[in-house]
């Protein structure tokens, strides 16, 4: 099980001291925080991709790029690459790119994104949103799995006999996880095709969240990729930690209460009540952790939320330092209970060695044939 971080990269006031981080400031500090996240042991540093005030973050594979440079083993993805108003092209070649500078650390979430003018500025129709995500994807998969396209769509120009440079890494496209918060077309897309879900699931309750994964779980069975329980799935999580859980949540309550996406809403109780936030010490956090596998099930990649609502630079290598901590714990929990026929999160290694498996697979079934003839 991959355990690691995402960003937002919102830009936001520190409540407790009025300062708000220069453009600069934020994306030299998310380098640092994702080196600092490989230094404490975590798998996953995972960039989101915005185009308006206050994110920073408009070209994701730019900055992971920077970061690969910076890394070893670091798994590098995004939150969320826009499928809907990005070119495809443009999303195979970059990834593809990455892919190599990375040495194949690299795979994608895709996501259609929570911010409507988005659409308009990159010349879409926000009402096509679900078509649009469901023909790019069709198209970047083509792209990444075929020397030479021809194609012809709805929402971009058509192709004549294109290749896509450069070609993914050993042939094999980067792993793609399909985001969502609340579109069953998106679980139904990603089981389909075999690909990863990934549920934000930092906002909604557990029983939405559960009927999401189920949704997905059963129809990539369905469509005979291997059991439900099979299936490949994320989990974004919020937590805020201080050894001592009465601190955490004085320390983290000015924060909450003036976050630009919930403060001044629900409670901080209330809220860590009906959703995964975890505000309290690392064994809390272990603890509701560990109960996510009570709903949806042995899953393979969890990312969790630290740098943002204007936390400094700081408090957010606390937060990855304790985090290292408790990652160790959930590692061994979670291994313990996980069946052998549940596969580990996929890798550029792992899918090479699938890949040549079913090649050689295939060469063995073709000599049996020749030799019955």
């Amino acid at each position: 099980m991959q355990f690691g971080i995402f960003s937002v990269s919102d830009i936001t006031a520190d409540p407790t001291t009025g300062k708000t981080p220069t453009e600069a400031e934020r994306i030299k500090d998310i380098v640092t925080i994702a080196k600092h996240a490989e230094e404490v042991g975590l798998d996953v540093f995972a960039l989101g991709e915005h185009h308006n005030e206050p994110f920073f973050s408009s070209s994701p594979t730019t900055t992971l790029a920077y970061i690969a440079a910076q890394t070893s083993t670091l798994q590098l993805s995004t939150a969320t690459t826009l499928i809907t108003t990005n070119d495809p092209v443009k999303i195979a070649e970059d990834f593809a790119m990455l892919q190599h500078l990375a040495d194949g650390r690299v795979d994608l979430t895709l996501g259609r994104g929570n911010t409507g003018p988005v659409y308009p500025w990159f010349g879409k129709d926000i009402r096509a949103g679900i078509p649009l995500a469901l023909e790019n994807y069709a198209l970047l998969r083509r792209l990444w799995r075929e020397d030479v396209v021809d194609w012809e769509g709805k929402f971009r120009t058509p192709l004549q006999s294109f290749t896509s440079t450069p070609r993914p890494l050993d042939d094999v496209p980067p792993f793609v996880w399909h985001g969502s918060i609340r579109s069953p077309q998106i679980a139904e897309q990603a089981a389909f095709y075999g690909d990863g879900f990934f549920a934000n699931h930092i906002f909604w309750p557990a029983s939405h969240t559960q009927r999401m994964i189920k949704l997905y779980r059963d129809r990539f069975e369905h469509y005979g990729h291997g059991s439900a329980d099979q299936a490949i799935v994320g989990l974004g999580g919020q937590v805020f930690m201080r050894k001592n859980s009465q601190d955490a949540i004085n320390d983290f309550r000015p924060y909450f209460d003036n976050a630009p996406v919930y403060g001044h809403g629900p409670s901080l109780e209330d809220f860590t009540r009906e959703t995964p936030l975890t505000v309290g010490s690392p064994q809390q956090v272990i603890e509701k952790t560990l109960k996510f596998r009570d709903y949806v099930g042995d899953y393979q990649r969890q990312l969790f939320l630290l740098d943002h609502a204007g936390l400094p630079l700081k408090t957010v290598l606390e937060q990855l330092d304790l985090l290292g901590e408790v990652v160790p714990v959930l590692r061994k929990e979670f291994a313990a209970l996980k069946p052998a026929h549940v596969p580990d999160a996929p890798t550029h290694a792992s899918l090479v060695a699938a890949r040549d498996a079913a090649k050689l697979e295939i060469k063995e079934l073709e000599i049996k044939e020749e030799v019955k003839a």
